[in-house]
């Protein structure tokens, strides 16, 4: 059952977010806002923000964010529509749910998630209660999992009746989303099979908890079969941008500011069950940039505790790259050979699993330690290569303090002169292009098209932020002016031009724009934790503006704000395309070029005079 999103707009918009969290914690007003002690980490002092004005919450220490509803599912462990329940429940709104079954109402991912959800319930309910389960049953009991582990990780088993599945989705769910998301196939002859037939089912879920895909595990080998199987990517569910087991582990991460980081479901369910759930685990994929930025905003201190086998010590190798270019500190824990942390735990405890990490080294060492191993130092030529590819890795960081830190380190045990390693270093920043400018020349690179990245100055940066927080402010007048003169894809930066579109999609069809339940509507995790920054006081628009134009009102000084940023960001606009075309004029390869080419120049000038009349 579902409750109709009519019905979640109008509880929204008559609660008030200040009172639910003040129930739970203490608040006390600073400005225009409420501050507090978070109560997802620790911390002693106040990071943890609630705006009144947008009705929603954010810790600038552990960057949890969201509206009421999200911060009493994160609060009191609860799901999504029980926290909605109880939110109706405090107002004395009555809740009339409506059918599943009746889809059209619903978004493409909404049904999407509807027919994972009903999978696994029917995979858990077969492993739990049916007796063709009793073999994952015996299979997990081997493995020392627990029936509670079982349960909150809703592992199922899939049965080895070849259309078990099909016959029973059949008139429950819209097969063809089933078969959209891999839980199904089709053969030659258009007759329908379950994908994950006699297979240990481990449901993949979304930080929030949500499925979105499912990996199968076969019990009985087969050389004709993998041994693991996942769901193909859909528009919920994109392998390289998950991490297993992070909606159980993000409370602990940001409690402890570390991650333990594993190669297996097996690995991390039973260090849960062990008590250690700090742990996330990469699930047989290489460690992705996209897994890294996700993981980044729960905590930047990780170890990797991958298994001590070859494949192992390539994975840690691989991944200490992504991280470093991430600023994450890593440390690397080292199992004895033959074990993984599954074994491990289950075999020694977790007083001992405990041990082990606090014996973890740094990236640093751990890579030293291998190349020792393989013995490189025995050899001058292979210690030459061994040492440059120590020096590579501080390529990758962005702090200088620390990578000469590590410079420092590398000349001390290898006796090298640390202006040698420094003369390495640069050239190998040199060949990457990533040596460092003078502040004056600094820009940031942001991404602005997939697979394109353009340098742009401070002042875009500032400009496009101003843009965003003018949004934010929820005046239809001041944003329909802002569209009037740009459009969204004039922004450049990623996240900037994400939210433009989406405010001028809200604008077009609603004509109207409150910033709780837009922000609560977006998928993308990022830009849902970047709005929920801006909105909060730390980057509002406040006094730094009011302070511009004193003795005005807060419409007045927003008015005064969106003019002065409308004029700034297009004539910045106009600058760079004149700046282009004298480039152009430069390398003009014939006298009618250049002739057409000064006649676009003076369209452009004559463009910008216009500007500056009309902002007066």
């Amino acid at each position: 059952m579902r409750i109709p999103e009519n019905k979640i707009e109008e509880i929204r918009s008559a609660v008030n977010i200040v009172d639910i969290i003040s129930e739970f914690i203490n608040l006390r007003k600073r400005g225009k806002n409420f501050l507090g002690i978070c109560p997802f980490h620790n911390e002693k002092t106040p990071s943890f923000t609630v705006s009144e004005e947008k009705q929603i919450f954010h810790c600038f220490g552990c960057h949890s964010g969201g509206n009421v509803f999200k911060f009493l599912m994160e609060y009191e462990k609860i799901s999504f529509i029980e926290s909605v329940k109880s939110v109706a429940d405090r107002l004395g709104i009555q809740i009339e749910f409506e059918d599943q079954q009746n889809p059209e109402k619903q978004s493409e991912q909404e049904i999407l998630y509807d027919v994972n959800d009903f999978a696994a319930k029917y995979f858990s309910d077969i492993l739990l209660n049916e007796n063709e389960g009793e073999i994952g049953r015996k299979y997990f009991h081997r493995r020392k999992i627990k029936t509670q582990t079982i349960r909150a990780f809703g592992l199922g088993f899939a049965s080895f009746k070849r259309d078990a599945f099909v016959e029973f989705a059949k008139n429950r769910i819209d097969l063809e989303k089933a078969l959209q998301l891999g839980l199904i196939g089709k053969g030659n002859e258009g007759h329908l099979f379950d994908k994950f037939s006699g297979r240990i089912i481990f449901p993949i879920d979304s930080p929030n908890g949500r499925v979105v895909g499912f990996g199968g595990r076969i019990l009985e080998k087969s050389e004709y079969t993998a041994k693991y199987l996942n769901s193909p990517e859909s528009i919920i569910y994109t392998k390289g941008k998950v991490l297993y087991g992070l909606s159980h582990a993000k409370d602990e991460i940001r409690r402890l500011t570390k991650v333990i980081m594993v190669e297996g479901y097996m690995d991390l369910i039973s260090l849960f069950q062990n008590g250690i759930k700090n742990v996330v685990a990469v699930s047989g994929t290489a460690l992705t940039e996209d897994q890294v930025s996700l993981l980044s905003r729960y905590t930047k201190n990780v170890v990797l505790l991958f298994d001590a086998d070859i494949a192992g010590v390539k994975a840690s190798m691989r991944s200490i790259e992504i991280l470093l270019r991430k600023d994450f500190e890593i440390k690397i824990a080292s199992l004895p050979k033959g074990e993984d942390p599954d074994s491990y735990v289950n075999q020694f405890g977790r007083e001992k699993f405990d041990d082990l990490i606090k014996l973890s080294v740094s990236f640093h060492e751990y890579q030293t330690a291998l190349y020792e191993a393989e013995g490189y130092f025995t050899d001058s030529s292979r210690s030459a290569e061994a040492i440059r590819n120590l020096v590579k890795s501080l390529s990758f960081m962005e702090d200088e303090l620390k990578r000469n830190f590590y410079i420092k380190n590398i000349s001390k045990r290898f006796g090298l002169r640390e202006k040698l390693l420094e003369s390495e270093l640069d050239k190998i920043l040199m060949k990457e292009n990533r040596q460092d400018k003078s502040p004056k020349e600094k820009t940031q690179s942001y991404k602005v098209f997939p697979n394109k990245e353009i340098k742009i100055t401070p002042e875009v940066q500032f400009l496009e932020r101003d843009i965003i927080l003018l949004f934010l402010s929820g005046n239809i007048d001041l944003i329909k002016f802002i569209f009037n003169h740009i459009s969204p894809k004039d922004l450049i930066i990623e996240l900037n031009r994400k939210t433009a579109e989406l405010v001028f999609e809200e604008i077009n069809n609603k004509n109207s724009f409150e910033v709780a339940s837009v922000i609560d509507k977006i998928d993308d995790e990022e830009l849902k934790e970047y709005l929920h920054k801006l909105s909060i006081d730390k980057y509002s628009i406040s006094s730094s503006w009011e302070k511009l134009y004193p003795g005005k009102d807060n419409y007045s000084v927003l008015s005064k704000v969106c003019m002065d940023t409308m004029k700034k960001f297009r004539t910045v606009q106009i600058d760079n395309q004149i700046n282009d075309i004298l480039v152009q004029v430069k390398d003009a390869t014939s006298e009618d070029q250049g002739v057409e080419l000064l006649h676009i120049l003076n369209q452009y000038h004559a463009d910008k005079k216009r500007l500056n009349e009309e902002f007066i």
